[in-house]
């Protein structure tokens, strides 16, 4: 008798279970790929169930990893600990590298504000921890435990069990509370950042603009009226005010001409100026007079603005312009024409001489139609060339970020060397190489969505691994007599903290929304919560705060759970 294929008489019989056997039950790379493949898919679609409103996406892969290793579902343990580790590195590396371009800007436009707030919210997260401790006598490592499966911050875990074990204190009850309190960690975040969202933010409060160095340029006509700048070029004009303008268009006696660095100004002559809104005022007066006309709406044809010039935008595809600055390529000089705006993921910079190019930049080229014809092979222009992956600096970047981590150092205070490990080296270099890497001419860009996919595919395997691990001992921790305990002051310490640091940011010192979602997600070393704010909040705020205050948030939490046990104990 033949069914579906398979023979059922005699020993053929078993042949279907053993092959079972051997893809779900037998332990080896195949069984580990399919288990971990059927976790992370069936967390991806139940993770779209919304419940009153609200789906709580990949989070929701490490839930039934949880219910999988609750019912007995194993993998090797060093697969496990493979695809954990790699699918965390993964993660961390490629949204370092996104956040890379606008990270040291954020820092010096408000990281240092993000910062302090990070770390009052781990100092209020482990005074809390301590106040707990005493109150309801949970014995203190017992607490720091929890504090650290609750901050969902496992590199401090490891720095209490090495003091504890440097005292001489037994070391395994930590991880226990750590091991139960850490679930509801990740959630707690999420649910926190629900119920600001629902009942405490106004809309005008979350912003979908991008972060960047450079404010938004914005364009301005001028008339030439001061006697002091009467004869002078360009050049001289600009290194006297040490301003930072690009000059598009000059009209003269009704001529409209593309200016150069030696053009020299005169009375009455137009301008039209791309600059930084701050510097408006100040060229006002180096200028003479600024014209009523509004030329920063968005459906002008500047194509008819004046027939004698084109306008035209291509984009950087040549991986030789990588890392070159705009006036190194000398375009004014050699082809007439002028750069007059630079847009990169969408928003625009300044077009001054010593920005740098990146692939993917569109650039706005003003000037004759026959120069402007000269100017396309020259930047590329070829949107193929983007969609092809740049995997050498994915891979060389991790090999990088994972031999930071493995560096030790030492801290004042500390009697022991502390790493970076595998979260905070990855995503510091991801940084560097996405901000430094096109000046040694690497190519760092990847397509949005491929930088997506590589960040969704890590954090889905790092959940899946991290689950399964978590869920065979899980339940029967959690109903444990002190059990509950523990889960319910570590809800407390993971809601409370977030509530109060995350009201002040927005309320009080008026951050938006989606920067302070970041701020909470990094300093609580949880990037589940974080791709949870991505999905549901527009821009790449919560990316590039979370960056931001992450690497000393997590130093931070390292040294103080050390310093209250050595201090305390």
């Amino acid at each position: 008798m033949h069914v579906a294929g398979i023979l059922l008489s005699g020993d053929m019989l078993f042949l279907p279970m053993n092959l079972l056997e051997s893809i779900f039950l037998n332990h080896s790379a195949m069984q580990a790929i399919v288990i971990v493949s059927l976790i992370c898919a069936a967390g991806l679609v139940l993770g779209k169930i919304r419940i009153g409103g609200v789906a709580l996406g990949v989070t929701f892969v490490f839930f039934v990893g949880i219910l999988a290793g609750h019912f007995g579902i194993t993998i090797d343990s060093d697969m496990l600990l493979y695809a954990q580790n790699f699918g965390l590195v993964l993660f961390v590396y490629a949204l370092g590298l996104q956040v890379g371009p606008g990270f040291f800007s954020s820092l010096a436009h408000g990281g240092v504000k993000l910062n302090m707030l990070g770390l009052s919210l781990a100092l209020v997260t482990l005074f809390l921890a301590v106040a707990l401790s005493f109150v309801t006598d949970v014995e203190l490592p017992d607490m720091m435990g929890i504090f650290c499966g609750a901050t969902t911050n496992t590199p401090a875990l490891g720095g209490v069990q090495q003091t504890l074990d440097q005292l001489g204190i037994p070391s395994s009850t930590p991880a226990l509370g750590c091991a139960v309190t850490y679930p509801l960690g990740v959630v707690g975040v999420i649910l926190a950042i629900i119920v600001m969202r629902k009942f405490f933010i106004k809309t005008h409060e979350i912003s979908d603009a991008p972060v960047n160095s450079v404010p938004k340029p914005r364009i301005t006509e001028f008339e030439v009226c001061n006697p002091g700048i009467f004869g002078k070029s360009i050049e001289e004009v600009a290194k006297a005010s040490s301003l930072h303008f690009v000059i598009s268009r000059l009209w003269r006696d009704g001529v409209v001409t593309i200016p150069t660095s030696s053009t020299t100004l005169g009375q009455g002559d137009r301008l039209l100026v791309v600059s930084s809104p701050d510097d408006i005022s100040p060229l006002i007066m180096l200028f003479g007079e600024q014209e009523k006309t509004n030329w920063n709406e968005g459906d002008i044809d500047w194509n008819a603005v004046d027939r004698q010039l084109a306008s035209q935008s291509f984009i950087v595809t040549r991986p030789k312009l990588n890392g070159k600055t705009l006036g190194s390529l000398r375009l004014r000089n050699l082809y007439g024409v002028n750069i007059s705006r630079v847009y990169r993921s969408g928003f625009p910079l300044l077009a001054t001489p010593d920005l740098r190019l990146q692939l993917g930049d569109r650039i706005i080229v003003v000037g004759e139609q026959k120069a402007i014809d000269k100017i396309e092979p020259l930047l590329g222009n070829a949107v193929k060339v983007l969609d092809e992956p740049n995997l050498f600096a994915v891979f060389i970047g991790i090999v990088l970020g994972i031999t930071l981590g493995a560096i030790p150092f030492t801290l004042p205070g500390v009697g022991m060397p502390v790493c970076l490990g595998l979260a905070g080296g990855p995503i510091i270099m991801g940084i560097l190489v996405g901000t430094f890497g096109p000046r040694l001419h690497m190519v760092t860009y990847t397509t949005a969505s491929a930088n997506l996919m590589l960040r969704a595919i890590g954090l889905s395997l790092y959940l899946a691994c991290l689950g399964l691990d978590s869920g065979a001992h899980f339940f029967e921790t959690v109903f444990r007599s002190e059990g509950l305990l523990w889960i319910g002051l570590g809800v407390l310490l993971t809601i409370v903290p977030v509530l109060i640091l995350g009201l002040i940011a927005v309320k009080v010192m008026k951050i938006d929304f989606g920067t302070a979602t970041g701020m909470l997600c990094g300093s609580m070393a949880n990037p589940m919560a974080l791709e949870y704010a991505n999905s549901s909040l527009p821009g790449d705020r919560p990316s590039v705060a979370y960056a931001t205050v992450y690497p000393l948030s997590m130093f931070a939490r390292v040294l103080l759970v050390q310093i209250v046990i050595m201090v305390l104990m």
